[in-house]
């Protein structure tokens, strides 16, 4: 029997808490609404403000506030019809977007490299998934590639052992390319579905870790021309409109297919989900509400455009 906190309800309740804040900004900006009963242009500067506290951006407000107005221009509208329709546009926003993480059963090992700077939560996130993953009854293997922290390789063994996943690492300070090619080969003898790859957050500059992820990747083709099968970026959600340079690097050096967003409990700037989806059209995965294994979860368009507005 399914218990609360793994059913739906008891998910949007836990995403609904996370965005709480998000949810606070966004209202803090409709706070002149309760005088008003018409949809006109003081209420439309009101709900961009809204948006643009929820870190959505200020043009992309505005274009959300133009496709709310649509036809309803000085018409006779309620508080909570605003937040209805500015939760619908949301989601209609995101939707594009949110796609699951699909792992191709025909690759073995189907390989995820996961990338992000410092302090985004990386290598926690990749412990969640792969306990998810392990709970869909998958192998797992987890590749310690922040070698130039020891304390990400000790955090990953913590994880991998959490999730009933091997872990290949390495002393600290190793090449993180030879380490992602040795844990490949092993994952292959040892059958593995699904191998996720840990990478550094930060070496001396930005050129340098960028041309590391870079050697990773193509270190790997060489024993299988299609890895990695996926690569994703995992963004802090506190860091705002920071995000979007994140993303525009890393896309840069290796192609993504895939974004993370984590800390939304921790911020009131949630709506730079709805920027980041809109900007670079990338499927959004997961995003992280909390501390649990279950607070990492699946992307969902509509439960997230009703929390941040409050509905």
């Amino acid at each position: 029997m399914m218990s609360d906190e793994g059913s739906p309800q008891g998910m949007f309740a836990r995403l609904k808490a996370g965005l709480s804040r998000t949810a606070s900004a966004f209202s803090g900006g409709l706070v002149g609404l309760v005088t008003k009963d018409k949809l006109d242009a003081e209420t439309l500067e009101m709900l961009e403000d809204a948006l643009v506290r929820s870190d959505v951006g200020t043009a992309l407000a505005h274009e959300l506030s133009a496709q709310i107005a649509e036809g309803r221009y000085d018409v006779n509208i309620s508080t909570y019809e605003v937040r209805a329709l500015a939760a619908d546009v949301i989601a209609r926003a995101l939707k594009p977007a949110a796609k699951s993480l699909a792992i191709d059963a025909s690759k073995k090992p189907f390989v995820i490299l996961v990338a992000g700077v410092n302090g985004t939560g990386k290598t926690t996130t990749i412990g969640k998934i792969a306990s998810k993953l392990r709970a869909e009854g998958r192998r797992v293997m987890l590749a310690a590639g922040d070698t130039f922290r020891a304390a990400a390789i000790d955090q990953l063994k913590i994880w991998g052992e959490r999730a009933g996943a091997q872990v290949i690492a390495r002393a600290p300070g190793s090449d993180a390319a030879s380490l992602a090619f040795d844990a490949l080969e092993e994952a292959r003898n040892n059958k593995i579905d699904v191998l996720l790859i840990d990478t550094a957050g930060r070496l001396q500059n930005k050129a340098g870790l960028m041309a590391e992820l870079q050697k990773i990747a193509r270190v790997m083709k060489k024993l299988d021309p299609d890895a990695p099968h996926a690569v994703l970026l995992v963004l802090d959600a506190t860091t705002g409109q920071n995000a979007i340079s994140q993303v525009e690097a890393f896309q840069a050096a290796v192609p993504l297919t895939g974004l993370v967003m984590t800390k939304l409990d921790g911020t009131a700037k949630g709506g730079i989900l709805v920027a980041l989806a809109h900007r670079f059209r990338l499927p959004i995965h997961f995003i992280g509400v909390g501390e649990s294994i279950s607070d990492l979860q699946n992307f969902d368009a509509v439960a997230f455009a009703k929390a941040v507005t409050g509905t």
